[in-house]
């Protein structure tokens, strides 16, 4: 069974940073792209950023520079450092994988199968 487990989020204040994690079992993650998605209320759910199986990233226009994702392949997990948090970043985060390889990695949500159950960010002003 295939189980992605997100953890690391919480409350911080604007400028501050949190490192999220997601812990993938059942599946070997080094073979898929993986990334991480965001969903803030009443907001579509966005991607973030993905990392590709040949550890290439990608980044949504709104966090590059401040966002950082990697994997460790050994331990089957993927990060997401993020730096200069504002309230604008204030979401569910949700970590995904495409679970079969792909040349690039998609944006879209609809090509990702598997997905985390959800860690909450706030930032407060």
């Amino acid at each position: 069974q295939v189980q992605l487990m997100d953890s690391g989020g919480g409350s911080v204040q604007a400028g501050g940073s949190l490192i999220l994690s997601c812990a993938a079992s059942g599946f070997t993650h080094s073979g898929y792209c993986m990334g991480w998605f965001r969903q803030a209320p009443g907001k579509d759910r966005e991607r973030v950023a993905s990392i590709h199986t040949d550890g290439s990233a990608s980044y949504a226009e709104s966090v590059k520079g401040r966002f950082t994702i990697s994997k460790d392949n050994d331990k089957n997990t993927q990060y997401l450092q993020m730096n200069s948090l504002t309230p604008e970043d204030t979401a569910m985060y949700y970590c995904a994988g495409t679970g079969r390889y792909l040349y690039s990695c998609p944006v879209s949500r609809n090509d990702y199968t598997y997905w985390g159950q959800g860690t909450q960010v706030t930032v407060s002003s």
